[in-house]
């Protein structure tokens, strides 16, 4: 894989930068779990962001760079799904775009214009009204909804689903690749300030030791995710979404470990980026179901097809 950026590429970087820089802070009063911020949102669909993949010079490569950036923000906004998956969805599907688990509450259902409602092997698109959707009250860091009883929508063909399934990782892995590399950096920060024993604790050989796995894992996520958007190739796209959540459990780990008290706080914005990957790992089957994905792209094990068993009973079979 050619790591250096194509000219097209360094300027989307640059734009991205001036964007996410006005969105770098979290608001002093603000004290919360999901901070959200319409002028982002207002800012992106001005610019046509949401929109990447389909400009030739940057392609899915350009939208994964995009999720990865923006997740790096405090602000939750649905970008990863509208930039990542919208486009492999029949017409012209509205947004924003929410995924919806065996009936679970789901990241920015309330509001969504589009769900996609997954159940088993089969994914259902649904075409929202406000009335369709309701709130739900949650400590993940982002704004939780669900799918009122009874709403029902049109189900994809199986190769269509094989293809949205398969960017719906893609989707996954960019946007915990941007908060790892938030988190990390946090941390990083805390530690460089923080004083103990009469020296900051960045300076003590155990915890940099620490800090530099958690810096290599997070490194790893954000190019395999690049890679998996490059190379369009199932098997990447599953290894690139095992490797985020399974690297995501143990930055999470660390991260809090390192600001010990102050992590758990609202004043610190840790949980901005901690508590939004909690959600992130726990969808499409979690951490077994991806393990079940890799196997199936990269080992041959069979297991996928109309008949297969889904990702989620498939890792509870094997344990």
């Amino acid at each position: 894989m050619d790591f250096k950026l194509s000219d097209d590429q360094e300027a989307l970087v640059s734009a991205l930068e001036k964007i996410a820089g006005a969105f770098a802070g979290k608001p002093p009063e603000f004290h919360g779990f999901a901070l959200t911020s319409a002028e982002l949102e207002r800012a992106l669909e001005d610019g046509d962001y949401f929109n990447i993949a389909t400009v030739p010079e940057w392609g899915p490569i350009g939208a994964a760079m995009a999720v990865e950036r923006l997740a790096r923000t405090p602000y939750a906004a649905e970008i990863a799904l509208s930039m990542l998956v919208r486009p492999h969805l029949p017409g012209n599907a509205p947004r924003p775009v929410a995924l919806v688990e065996h009936g679970r509450p789901g990241r920015f259902v309330a509001g969504a214009r589009t769900v996609l409602v997954l159940q088993g092997n089969s994914i259902d698109i649904v075409h929202t009204k406000p009335a369709d959707t309701e709130a739900v009250a949650s400590l993940f860091a982002y704004p939780m909804g669900r799918l009122k009883h009874g709403i029902s929508g049109a189900r994809l063909p199986e190769r269509e689903t094989a293809i949205v399934r398969q960017w719906l990782q893609v989707a996954n892995a960019a946007e915990i690749s941007g908060l790892l590399q938030a988190a990390v950096t946090s941390t990083v920060e805390h530690i460089s300030q923080r004083r103990q024993f009469g020296r900051p604790l960045g300076t003590f050989q155990a915890l940099r030791h620490r800090m530099a796995e958690c810096a290599v894992l997070a490194g790893g996520v954000k190019w395999l995710a690049l890679k998996a958007a490059a190379t369009a190739d199932p098997a990447d796209a599953a290894l690139a979404a095992y490797h985020a959540k399974d690297s995501a459990v143990r930055i999470a780990y660390e991260a809090h470990q390192m600001l010990a008290a102050m992590g758990m706080t609202l004043e610190h914005p840790l949980h901005l980026w901690t508590y939004r990957l909690k959600a992130l790992i726990s969808e499409l089957g979690g951490r077994e179901g991806q393990a079940s994905s890799v196997a199936d792209h990269c080992f041959n094990t069979g297991s996928e097809g109309p008949n297969a068993a889904p990702w989620e009973d498939r890792a509870r079979a094997r344990q």
